[in-house]
């Protein structure tokens, strides 16, 4: 079956995106060429006035399929840049076909083509609808357009960028720009982007009547007509190009990083200048050198390609059957198991929550409150919905309580002798075949393991801090770990919405052997005087999202000192001392464990501002 479905009323083509074999139409190079073959035929035949593209799900597009983009090789060939302009030029030709809608001249317009939007038209979607002669949108509250795509490495194609700074203000293209921000179709209406808001139900009969009401009526779009003028003037404030690039670069989220940000924007402020189908050779031109850069196609492919790959469970084991977590434990109270706790019971999970004291528990449970309360703040989820998360989570002192859970997962403090303590009571009240699991940043599965009363059906899951804002999950199988093990808790990542990767039981896994040399790094460069801010701030100019002390104040001050001198009793003489070890030491002596008690190398008030 087709993605697009083809049919006439009243000799208006309707056009419907709807692919069979997804959720959400995603544009690939299949789905572009049955569009094309749908605008040849409705251009093609005399009896058809008009067209119309929709969709015929909730809404228009996700966007690009980046899959083959992915796949471009780390030393690029020559020729792979002609077959890549070769494949993106047909994106371009064919927005450009939908423009010009079979015009033969500068004085009379060809077929008028309306894109209507019910949903989300994002990415090439947005694209596509940007080409037509008019764009009307619902009054869904919850439809937007735009481009997130640039948060990926993935800049608009299609000619985008040409067609929005000759259809908006370049202030306004730069913010949908500079963030890969969204714009919801209220504020489109408004900013110009979209021409009419209807009801859903008014959209295509609109739509029809438009197109009956301008049959002869000039649809050239402005920028095809002579008289059409592209002098675009560079505000005061700026001296030259290189200024509204870099006052962009300050107001984005991307900080220049990126190899398509300046190539992007010297286009959008280049491109008014020149006639407009040279602005899409031009604009077609440096997508292709960007394309082919190797940390833009790395971007790629870890955050369009592997990162869904591995939602959908890439490294799951066969043979393994399904089941779902039904009751966790969770054993230790402290900030990583009440965020354990809260992820679990947000999706459903029943939840015992195990600590040595009461004091403890109601720690724990203290944690829970304030992240309900946060998501309450932010709209996350009602009152109702919060209610119901907190009673899911059964606190407790009582190793019977875990009796009935179907996965244990163990957050005490990174002490060998104590993880060994609490997994051997633990195991005590268990069943013999639930899987026990141990949240640990550094120490080796394998050693830990030799507590366990069955090895293979232990494994490491870390969490990172904080848990409920933090996606990544590492999965990490010991010497003598199963099939079985990994499964479940491959599964149960999954099933609390968070993304898992499989390592190696080496110590720090993988995280943290890139985390923990960058925060030393930031302390190393604290002891040689420099300001916490300028280290901070130089680490996000760099492209880090949060600069190496406030990470370290973010996953707790105590916990890197735990993580040092549990490294420092495994490795003995071999472990090299530096002054980022001496620093954390009076950090904690001090009392400073970060943000978890409102100081650290930064001080925080009540509601978490840091100063």
């Amino acid at each position: 079956m087709p993605d697009f479905q083809y049919e006439t009323n009243d000799g208006v083509a309707v056009i419907s995106w709807n692919t069979p074999t997804r959720n959400m139409n995603i544009m690939d190079l299949q789905s572009l060429s049955d569009l094309e073959i749908k605008i040849d035929k409705a251009l093609s035949d005399n009896d058809v006035i008009g067209v119309i593209i929709t969709s015929g799900k909730s809404n228009f597009s996700g966007g690009l399929d980046l899959g083959c983009i992915s796949k471009i090789p780390g030393i690029i060939s020559e020729n792979y840049q002609v077959n890549l302009f070769k494949g993106l030029k047909v994106f371009t030709n064919l927005t450009r076909k939908i423009e010009l809608a079979g015009i033969n001249n500068k004085d009379n317009g060809g077929k008028p083509i309306v894109c209507t939007l019910d949903g989300d038209a994002l990415g090439v979607g947005f694209g596509i609808a940007l080409s037509c002669h008019k764009i009307f949108v619902s009054d869904n509250p919850k439809g937007k357009i735009g481009f997130p795509d640039i948060l990926i490495g993935m800049p608009p194609v299609a000619g985008s960028i040409s067609r929005l700074i000759r259809k908006i203000n370049k202030e306004l293209c730069v913010s949908l720009l500079q963030n890969g921000e969204y714009i919801n179709f209220e504020n489109a209406i408004k900013h110009g982007l979209v021409d009419e808001m209807k009801s859903s139900d008014e959209l295509i009969p609109f739509a029809m009547q438009w197109i009956k009401s301008n049959l002869k009526k000039n649809i050239i779009k402005p920028w095809d007509m002579e008289r059409y003028s592209s002098e675009v003037k560079i505000p005061k404030k700026f001296s030259s190009l290189d200024g509204e690039i870099k006052q962009a670069n300050k107001k984005s989220s991307l900080k220049g990083i990126h190899p398509s940000f300046g190539a992007m924007f010297e286009d959008l402020y280049k491109n008014k200048n020149i006639n407009f189908d040279e602005a899409l050779w031009s604009e077609l031109n440096w997508l292709v050198n960007i394309l082919t850069h190797s940390t833009q196609n790395s971007m790629i492919k870890t955050l369009h390609v592997h990162k869904p790959a591995l939602d959908k469970g890439a490294s799951r084991p066969p043979g393994v059957e399904y089941e779902p977590i039904k009751k966790v434990g969770i054993l230790g109270a402290g900030m990583m198991g009440a965020g354990i706790a809260f992820v679990s019971a947000k999706v459903g999970v029943d939840v015992v929550l195990l600590d040595q004291n009461q004091e403890g528990v109601d720690r724990g449970l203290l944690s829970v409150k304030r992240m309900l309360d946060q998501g309450l703040k932010r709209n996350k989820f009602s009152a109702e919905d919060a209610k119901n998360i907190f009673e899911r989570i059964l606190p407790t002192v009582k190793y019977e309580d875990l009796n009935e859970c179907d996965l244990i997962i163990e957050a005490v403090f990174e002490d060998p002798k104590i993880k060994s303590l609490v997994t051997q009571s633990a195991e005590s009240e268990i069943s013999k075949d639930v899987i026990f699991a141990t949240n640990t940043s550094t120490l080796p599965i394998s050693e830990l393991a030799k507590a366990s009363r069955n090895q293979s059906q232990y494994i490491g899951i870390h969490f990172f801090s904080p848990v409920h804002l933090m996606n990544l999950v590492e999965i990490i199988k010991g010497k003598n770990t199963g099939n079985k093990a990994v499964a479940v808790a491959l599964d149960f990542v999954k099933q609390i919405k968070k993304t898992p990767i499989v390592v190696n039981d080496e110590r720090y896994f993988y995280a943290n052997r890139c985390i923990l040399p960058y925060i030393n790094e930031g302390i190393r460069m604290l002891d040689e005087g420099f300001e916490p801010g300028l280290i901070d701030d130089a680490a996000k100019l760099m492209g880090m999202p949060v600069g190496p002390l406030q990470l370290a104040d973010e996953i707790s001050i105590e916990l890197c000192f735990k993580i040092m001198k549990a490294t420092r009793a495994a490795m003995g003489d071999s472990y090299p001392i530096s002054a980022a070890d001496t620093i954390v030491e009076k950090m904690c002596s001090e009392g400073r464990m970060g943000r978890k008690n409102l100081k650290g190398f930064y001080v925080y008030d009540e509601n978490g501002k840091r100063s």
